[in-house]
């Protein structure tokens, strides 16, 4: 019996056929849809009369085009309020669930569909979307697909593809003090880059992602797709399983133990072989920000930017007005944004209030807290977070993507610099001429109650 990987049990108990050492039929369990990428893929099979083979599979959410203000009222944008009331259209005409605006399971795809139980270990998942991949974190292959491949999903509930080889990375050791599970996968991008992962599918294995929340291996799995790699997955244990049991669709009682049963022969086999090996040692972990236009220029908050002959490592310097050797400490900031289908998770804003309590923010700033769902919105009132964030002078608004991709209102104006807990910082990502700092929530709870940058590691006790 040959020793298989978690991704290589998942992916061939899920071939339908293969086509002689090519692509092959694999098929898919859940389809997640959001209002930007799915009216073309309807269009294309109304234009063919093909129907939507499995809609009970599907489950559509409103996320990058909304609004975060007064989402009980008209849409004033009409490009956002065309694109809600097709997705509407689409999924009523073809018995899809859909949560609408303002409906209390409504929120960031990412974000909605774990706490639902949508997502499951030893699934395969796909969207439109390329953080598709933070569902990995259950165990699940997760992958973001383009709009002719939605199309395919809905006309026969498969794709053809080429399967992936396989990467893990360890990190093994015990996380500093104000490390969070967001300077974890920054690290790993910095020193590995933003292509090492292309052609992969990345196991994220050792001590670091087993002590991690399903939070913080959401937030890991989430940027996969920033080095390069299809997803990433992580094997599920006794806290995915507490996290996914009685969830609203999640299986109950007997099936949910039969399942867990299962559920527990996913992990990679001992002595499994990987096409790709990296490891880390959590010690030489520190808090991360990012200082150019990817997500893989990052550096310890205590470093200085690197210096780089490279003309695209100058252009991106020049873009953000940075220079090389710099230290990015007391660098005024005027906007902070805490949100996005990275970090937009009630653990997330439980770490920033925990920071903010009791403190202001600095008057030049703006900070914007975006939840990820409206099951997260309510959880912020209801453990009190909401005071503390009020008091402080930050601004809750309501779920959506917000800032992370300035399709809707929430841009950061040009020239500006934000700290986001967001996954991309590329050119204009958040507003046309923004400049984006990558970095965890605490990091950035602390530049906006500071003014500026600092480093955290020597303001915690």
């Amino acid at each position: 019996m040959s020793k298989k990987t978690l991704f290589d049990k998942v992916w061939d108990s899920h071939v339908v056929s293969s086509i002689d050492n090519g692509p092959q039929i694999l098929y898919i369990d859940k389809h997640l849809i959001h209002e930007v990428t799915s009216p073309q893929a309807f269009n294309e099979l109304e234009d063919r009369g093909i129907p939507v083979f499995r809609p009970n599979q599907i489950v559509a959410t409103a996320d990058h085009n909304t609004p975060t203000l007064n989402q009980d009222q008209p849409i004033k944008d009409d490009l956002s309020r065309n694109q809600l009331e097709q997705l509407s259209e689409n999924c009523k005409k073809n018995n899809i669930t859909l949560y609408e605006l303002g409906h209390k399971y409504n929120g960031i795809v990412h974000v909605m569909a774990p706490e639902l139980g949508v997502t499951q270990p030893g699934l395969t998942m796909v969207c439109g979307d390329s953080h598709t991949s933070t569902h990995g974190a259950f165990g699940a292959i997760a992958f973001g697909i383009g709009t002719s491949q939605v199309a395919q999903v809905f006309a026969s509930q498969c794709l053809l593809l080429t399967k992936p080889k396989s990467l893990r990375v360890t990190v093994n050791g015990k996380l500093k003090n104000g490390v969070l599970p967001k300077d974890v996968i920054l690290y790993i991008i910095s020193k590995l880059g933003t292509n090492s992962g292309t052609g992969y599918f990345c196991e994220y294995a050792g001590s670091v992602f087993e002590e991690m929340s399903m939070e913080g291996r959401m937030t890991v799995c989430n940027m996969s797709i920033e080095m390069g790699a299809r997803g990433g997955m992580i094997a599920p244990d006794e806290t995915t399983f507490e996290y996914v049991k009685g969830r609203k669709f999640a299986p109950q009682g007997e099936a949910f133990d039969k399942k867990v049963a299962y559920w527990k022969t996913l992990p990679t086999d001992e002595g499994a072989e990987f096409d790709q090996e990296y490891s880390f040692n959590a010690e030489d972990i520190e808090p991360m920000i990012t200082y150019g236009t990817n997500p893989g220029m990052g550096i310890k908050i205590s470093d200085t930017i690197p210096v780089d002959e490279n003309p695209s490592f100058k252009k991106s310097l020049a873009y953000m007005n940075f220079e090389a050797g710099e230290s990015l400490i007391n660098k005024p900031i005027n906007f902070v944004f805490i949100g996005s289908c990275t970090n937009s998770r009630i653990e997330d804003f439980r770490v920033a209030a925990k920071f903010i309590k009791g403190k202001k923010k600095a008057d030049n700033v703006t900070a914007w807290l975006v939840p990820g769902s409206k099951q997260v919105e309510a959880q912020i009132i209801e453990e009190g977070l909401k005071t503390v964030f009020d008091e402080a002078g930050f601004e809750l608004r309501q779920p959506g993507c917000s800032a992370c991709l300035a399709m809707n209102d929430d841009k950061i104006p040009q020239g500006e610099y934000c700290v986001s807990t967001s996954n991309r910082n590329f050119e204009g990502r958040q507003g046309q001429g923004s400049r984006t700092i990558l970095a965890s929530p605490l990091v950035a709870a602390a530049t906006a109650v500071e003014g500026k940058i600092i480093d955290i590691s020597k303001h915690l006790n």
